[in-house]
Order: C-alpha cells, then sequence, then structure tokens
C-alpha cells in the first residue's frame, strides 16, 4: 500500500506537459469553478507561465492558485490532458471538505477513502469530454449532500462582537460559522427530523468543536428547531454558491438591488499624503454589500463605531496584498478609523442605507 502511495504521489506531481487529446486541463478546471459557483478576483499571485494574462482561464486559474486551490509550481500545463486524479483534488479543494493547507497531493489516498469519488486504479485515467467530468461532479456532490452533520448556534454571548471576517456579528440575522467554507457562501441547511430549512450566510470561521460542523445565529436555529434542542445531530448541509453570484436569492444580501446612488458613488481616499487606498471608503453605501480596502501600503483598521453605538477595536493590520472586507449590516452612520505604520490616524465616515429593487 505504502508503495502503492508513492507511486500515485509522483504521477500528480509531475503532470504531462502533452497536449490534451480529451479534456484539458483548462478546460476542466474552468468546468468545475464554474460549478462551484464562486467570483473570481485579481490576484497579485505570480501567474503560471503558460497562463499568461490574456489567456483564457487566466483570471480563474492565478486567483485559485493564489487562493492553494491549484498547485504552487511555476507552470500549469493548461493544454495536457485533465487526469481524474487531476478532478478529484480541484473537486475536493473548491468544495473545501477540509482545510487548504491539510489537502495536499500526498493527502489525496487519504481524502478519497473519505468521498470515494474515483478508485486509485483510475486516478491516471482521463476524460473523453466535458459530460465524463460532469458526472464526476454530480456523483460527488451528491455523496456531500448526503453527508449527515451536527450543528449548533451561538446567541447572546457574541452578539454584537466581530466575526473572523470583519463583520458585526448579528444573532438575529440568518447566519453561520463554518470551519472552511469562503466568507459569503449561502448554505442550505435542513433539519432531517422534521425537513425545516433555512438559508445562511457564512460570514465567520467556528465552531471549534470537534465532530461539529457548523454554529448558526440564533435566528437561524429557531428557523429549523426549538432553541432548547441545543445540538442537531440529524442535519443535512448544502453549498449553493457565493452570494454575490446567486441574483434574485432574498433576504440575505444577495445582489438582487442596487444602491440609490451606485452612479454617483464618491470616495475616501486618502489616509496620509502618502498612504492611499486602491478606490476608497465610499461616503454612501448599502446594507449587505461588501466593502473592500486594499493599498499599497501598509495600515491598520483600528476600529469600527456602528450606528447603534457599539465600538469594534479590530486593530486589524493589512498588507499590500491583502484586502480588508466590511459588511455592515446596520443602516446609520459607521465611522471606520483607519491609520498608517506610521502611527497616523483618520476617521472615515461611511452613511449605510437600504437598496431599492430595480
Amino acid at each position: 500500500m505504502r508503495w502503492t502511495t508513492a507511486l500515485i504521489v509522483v504521477f500528480l506531481t509531475f503532470p504531462a506537459a502533452a497536449s490534451a487529446e480529451g479534456l484539458s486541463r483548462r478546460d476542466g478546471f474552468l468546468r468545475i469553478w464554474e460549478t462551484v459557483k464562486r467570483p473570481a478576483y485579481d490576484a497579485r499571485e505570480t501567474p503560471y507561465i503558460d497562463v499568461p494574462e490574456g489567456a483564457l482561464g487566466f483570471t480563474e486559474i492565478t486567483y485559485a492558485k493564489d487562493r492553494g486551490l491549484l498547485d504552487d509550481q511555476e507552470a500549469f500545463y493548461p493544454d495536457a490532458a485533465m487526469t481524474k486524479a487531476d478532478a478529484a483534488m480541484w473537486l475536493l479543494r473548491t468544495r473545501n471538505v477540509d482545510d487548504v493547507d491539510e489537502m495536499e497531493r500526498e493527502d489525496l489516498p487519504a481524502l478519497l477513502a473519505r468521498y470515494p469519488i474515483v478508485k486509485e486504479a483510475e486516478l491516471s485515467q482521463t476524460f473523453a469530454g466535458i459530460e465524463d467530468l460532469d458526472l464526476l461532479i454530480s456523483s460527488f456532490t451528491t455523496m456531500l449532500r448526503d453527508e449527515v452533520h451536527e450543528i449548533s448556534f451561538y446567541s447572546e454571548k457574541f452578539h454584537g462582537k466581530g466575526t473572523a471576517f470583519g463583520e458585526t456579528f448579528d444573532m438575529n440575522a440568518l447566519t453561520t460559522a463554518h470551519p472552511t467554507f469562503p466568507y459569503n457562501t449561502l448554505v442550505r441547511v435542513t433539519n432531517l427530523d422534521n425537513d425545516k430549512q433555512v438559508t445562511v450566510r457564512v460570514n465567520d470561521r467556528g465552531p471549534f468543536v470537534e465532530g461539529r460542523s457548523m454554529d448558526l445565529s440564533l435566528a437561524a436555529f429557531v428557523a429549523i428547531t426549538e432553541r432548547s434542542s441545543g445540538v442537531l445531530r440529524n442535519v443535512r448541509i448544502e453549498r449553493l454558491g457565493d452570494s454575490e453570484m446567486l441574483e434574485g436569492h432574498t433576504g440575505i444580501g444577495a445582489s438582487d438591488c442596487i444602491p440609490a446612488d451606485a452612479e454617483s458613488r464618491r470616495y475616501q481616499q486618502r489616509i496620509t499624503r502618502d498612504v492611499r487606498f486602491h478606490r476608497g471608503v465610499p461616503h454612501t453605501f448599502t446594507v449587505g454589500e461588501t466593502l473592500q480596502l486594499g493599498s499599497s501600503k501598509f495600515f491598520v483598521v483600528r476600529s469600527v463605531t456602528y450606528p447603534d453605538g457599539y465600538r469594534w477595536n479590530a486593530q486589524q493590520w493589512i498588507d499590500p496584498e491583502e484586502q480588508f472586507s466590511f459588511r455592515p449590516e446596520q443602516q446609520g452612520e459607521h465611522i471606520l478609523r483607519i491609520g498608517t505604520a506610521q502611527g497616523r490616524v483618520r476617521d472615515f465616515r461611511m452613511q449605510v442605507g437600504v437598496c431599492i429593487h430595480e
């Protein structure tokens, strides 16, 4: 068994550079990325030498490399035939079945023991076409959907405090903490004991209890059971996709509305004369919209003061390779206190309102 595993690792690490006779690695990965319903953004990651800027799939492939979803190698071999080993690795990573750092190529045999979507003897096989890959994706999706999970909730003790993604936790909103799902992922949760469902948005990390899959907000938990239940052990979790890509989904910050002043929005760009945001803090913003701040120099988000007077002492240092994400859930004035590495501080005031429907 140890010898077989070693052969698998060697095979996975050195993909062939020849042109694909069937489904190529580029086309296969883009299909997998399309089905996960997650946006790709510009990344500062060094691109693969054979997928340069302007090439088909450049944004998605470079972004995925930046996030650790693709191997950190010099070349991607986009025209080589995609193997079932490639597909299995990329499916497991894009579905976030574990922490990315726990899903290296040498971990694939153990991962396939948990999710037997491909047999070890088939890992070197290629795909005749996109239809074969779609069957594998469908099989894996069904496998994930049929898993049974244990979940709990969190409420008053954390209400008003900051989440792992820079939001303020609101126990009355339909949100959840998940250990690996990306920020803004929408998840349908079903209590299999009574068939009640709720759809929640990932805005925090957790839970930190062995064997437990999610911590729902109080509002989400009581939508599918009594609060006194405490823990549910017969739950189905279905990942729907990123909230920004699921237009028309109502109630959880989906992109089914636009800010009233979107065209005339003005931005506060400068912390000091020498430190500027790439875009900036808008004077007006929208409830449920995500603000992302980046700069070519270090800056620190010292605090955020909310309309109800609560002050979150963030103290988050943001380097030039990162962005600070903030998603306001309250109407009214928010004050972001942001400083430079040299200690200069400025307050940015942002008036947050509701959306208007087109």
